[in-house]
């Protein structure tokens, strides 16, 4: 349900961020892959169903990408600008955050209003489907990130995040590879709080879509999409800040420590990115017009 948002907005840390710019192009020309609101995880549609969906999809994704691309491109020159003049605080990087999460919410409003609709036409084969799936991505997730001793969920974590960072900055030095550890075990057992949010959210999801006819339908499911902060757990909001902060102190250290190689590296692959962006068609028709 939020793969297209991760998609679009660089999730809501640089780090993750810069984890998602690779994979934006590549939704673009995957569409039944990044589908954003159709449950295509989570149910098998009827073909009238799908006609419906992949006309919607295409309406959705020219909108975005002649509306939303652009501020893309502005943001990721802002992002080339702080690398490029070593300028990555934390002051800057919660400027380009709260620049993500708008656009997070901008785009869950345009879609909104298709997600709705496609809900309130499921039958109940589909929602008995969508909340098995809900509830086989639990028990993945759960084996995944919980079920390992809290000391190999940390190793984990670390071990994930040293390797995101290898693509975009090269190898780590010793004094970086620290820092990293340090980042994870700082984090402590936030897998927890994570997860339980996670099914928090899918059974308020689950509990609306049962009700998909009432006339309180539209408005739950817009806050489901667009303003899910309002439904986190109180341990989960503190959680989450704890995560975006330590997010960015790592980066910010880890600018401080890199050497001219690795903001060069960095360079290139944000200037990939944005070509990426630009070479798209419905943008370059975009400007033409």
């Amino acid at each position: 349900m939020s793969r297209w948002l991760r998609h679009i907005a660089f999730v809501l840390t640089l780090i993750l961020a810069l984890g998602a710019c690779s994979r934006m192009g590549l939704a673009y020309r995957n569409l039944d892959v990044i589908i954003p609101w159709t449950l295509s995880d989570y149910l098998d549609m009827n073909g009238e169903q799908k006609s419906w969906l992949n006309e919607r999809l295409k309406e959705h994704l020219t909108w975005h990408c002649t509306t939303q691309l652009p501020g893309y491109l502005d943001w990721l020159d802002r992002l080339q600008t702080m690398v490029a003049t070593n300028q990555v605080t934390d002051a800057a990087l919660q400027a380009r955050t709260e620049e993500a999460e708008q656009a997070i919410a901008e785009t869950a409003r345009e879609i909104t209003p298709s997600a709705i609709e496609l809900l309130q036409g499921l039958d109940d084969r589909q929602v008995a489907e969508m909340n098995e799936a809900f509830a086989k991505d639990q028990r993945k997730r759960q084996a995944q990130y919980l079920k390992p001793p809290l000391e190999q969920q940390i190793k984990d974590r670390g071990e994930r995040m040293e390797k995101r960072l290898g693509d975009w900055l090269g190898p780590l030095s010793p004094t970086q590879q620290q820092r990293v550890v340090a980042w994870s075990n700082a984090l402590g057992d936030q897998n927890t709080q994570w997860i339980a949010n996670r099914v928090h959210w899918q059974k308020q999801f689950s509990a609306a879509v049962a009700q998909r006819h009432g006339p309180e339908f539209p408005q739950r499911i817009e806050t489901l999409l667009v303003n899910r902060e309002r439904l986190w757990t109180p341990e989960y909001r503190q959680a989450f800040a704890k995560t975006e902060a330590q997010a960015r102190s790592l980066f910010v250290d880890l600018m401080a420590e890199s050497t001219p190689e690795q903001r060069q590296r960095l360079l290139i692959k944000i200037e990939g990115v944005r070509k990426d962006f630009s070479d798209l068609k419905c943008l370059k028709a975009a400007k033409k017009g």
